[in-house]
């Protein structure tokens, strides 16, 4: 009895669900390269490198397992450019009694999966994804016994669930849970920032990016100085190297900004944790074995864990419990195209311009550089959410829908009307200028309120909270901020109004058809 075992390109995990407790003489596993893949947005040519070159060493690993392995790859000629149709291909020449698959990331692909049965006519067996702390079920259980989805309740539980910076007797390391107050240092003069693990191409990545560069020409973004894991033991080596290198001050400097400086304190390992190249609990046991060894504080290695079972379980179980509905969320009513300088960087406001530049050469910008400069502006601006969320999703290496639309929809454009975040993650230049060295070198004055030389995100702040009022005033997080706004004269008022309004005339829109090119027809 044959198994057919299709493998998604973000599943690429030796200790895969479907893998497990199969006999390998009954298995084949399916591994496939399709076109609508790479194309149902126009993905950054770093990423679908990542990915193909990613794949192909983990079907090399799988053979020299023992495995059965179908590899499809991108330019071979019968290729019929979707999932359903390789499956279909792949019924055809191996005649499996059932289909085995781990859940995927997607709700496109969900769909997908979900016809499968009724089209070959075969048992689906779907399992549930594994590599998570917490599963989908898991996360509705929670949710639906609480009226607010906080995240920092939910992370307490992963905590409790794991036992990472915990106490024997169930106390929080620290007697606190969460040392963020201790993690938004300015950046300092003088600091050394080490990089992440650079890996130098084999010869399997230099044929893949031969191939991107020839297929995907117009894609975004750059393939030069391509050093991304692709392999598990290389994702390990990069992990160990971040713990070691950087995350004795990731804590303290994780928001920081500095202009030329792209990595800082951060450790790059969101491409191959989301690939399945490393595991969530790997990387967080890593962090707090440090801790426990006295080589990162603790404010370092509970920030840092955070993120990894956290935030990034939470923002995964909101996308599966919220979808389909909140892709189409635009509950401030957003809708002005995407701004030219997203693709092209072309932008005297250097925040902007220094976070279109690190996107295009690496695929990569960290957290903040997403949420209150690139996310920030496109809110204020009233740019409409599926937009901007196209955009994270075209240019970003570690991009898949199940953790940046969230990301995007709810927590950086507030399009789901509160749902996730309780205000808008919004803000002036006084806060760039606070986390970052951007502003002594812009063009615009950070200082300066209106008028043609003021930093455009003073006037558009006070005009997003004006045109949000009715939404908005009555939010306890957003007193002050109004009772600042009704202080003002009407005058000031209005120069405010005016300032953003000019500034938003200048704005050239993205050209037509810059994100999603084809989807899955098969």
């Amino acid at each position: 009895m044959t198994i057919l075992i299709p493998v998604l390109g973000d599943q690429l995990s030796h200790t895969l669900a479907s893998l497990a407790g199969v006999d390998r003489g009954d298995a084949v596993v399916l591994l496939m390269e399709v076109a609508d893949e790479t194309r149902y947005v126009r993905h950054h040519k770093r990423k679908i490198a990542l990915i193909l070159s990613a794949m192909r060493h983990f079907a090399d690993e799988l053979r020299a397992a023992g495995w059965q392995v179908d590899y499809i790859r991108l330019d071979d000629p019968e290729n019929s450019g979707s999932f359903t149709g390789e499956v279909a291909r792949a019924v055809a020449r191996h005649r499996p009694a059932t289909i085995r698959i781990v859940e995927s990331g997607e709700w496109r692909v969900k769909t997908m999966i979900d016809g499968w049965a009724a089209r070959f006519g075969l048992p689906v067996d779907v399992l549930a994804d594994d590599r998570f702390v917490c599963g989908i079920l898991e996360y509705q259980t929670w949710a639906q016994a609480r009226h607010d989805l906080v995240m920092e309740y939910f992370y307490r539980e992963m905590r409790r669930k794991t036992g990472l910076l915990m106490t024997a007797d169930g106390k929080p390391e620290g007697g606190a849970w969460n040392f963020d107050k201790q993690n938004r240092a300015p950046p300092k003069r003088g600091l050394n920032y080490p990089e992440p693990l650079q890996v130098a191409p084999d010869e399997t990545t230099r044929a893949v990016l031969a191939l991107v560069a020839d297929r995907f020409a117009d894609h975004f973004g750059r393939l030069e100085h391509f050093a991304l894991p692709v392999t598990a033991t290389d994702a390990r080596a990069a992990l160990a190297h971040f713990v070691r290198t950087a995350l004795p001050d990731f804590g303290t400097y994780q928001d920081a900004m500095v202009a030329g400086q792209d990595w800082l304190y951060h450790s790059w390992l969101s491409p191959a944790l989301n690939l399945g190249l490393l595991t969530a609990r790997e990387v967080a046991d890593a962090a707090a074995a440090a801790y426990a060894a006295g080589d990162v504080p603790l404010n370092a290695a509970e920030g840092f864990i955070r993120q990894i079972i956290g935030w990034r379980e939470y923002i995964r179980g909101y996308y599966w419990m919220e979808m389909p509905a909140v892709a189409d969320a635009n509950a401030l009513g957003a809708t002005r195209p995407l701004p030219e300088f997203y693709w092209t960087g072309e932008t005297q406001m250097l925040c902007l311009a220094e976070a279109v530049r690190a996107t295009r050469d690496h695929g990569y910008a960290h957290h903040i550089q997403r949420l209150m400069v690139l996310g920030n502006f496109a809110m204020l601006a009233g740019v409409r959410p599926q937009d901007v969320a196209d955009w994270f999703l075209v240019v970003y290496a570690d991009a898949y829908e199940w953790v940046e639309l969230p990301n995007v929809i709810a927590m950086s454009q507030h399009a789901d009307g509160g749902r996730l975040a309780t205000k808008p993650y919004a803000g002036g230049g006084a806060y760039i200028d606070r986390m970052s060295d951007y502003c002594g070198r812009c063009r615009y004055d950070v200082k300066k309120k209106t008028g043609p030389d003021a930093c455009p995100f003073n006037a558009l702040y006070w005009s997003f909270l004006d045109r949000n009022a009715r939404r908005f005033r009555g939010n306890h997080r957003m007193v002050n901020m109004y009772a600042n706004w009704d202080r003002m004269t009407a005058e000031r008022r209005a120069d405010y109004l005016a300032s953003a309004e000019a500034f938003l005339a200048t704005l050239q829109p993205a050209a037509a058809g810059w994100a999603r090119a084809s989807s899955e027809k098969s």
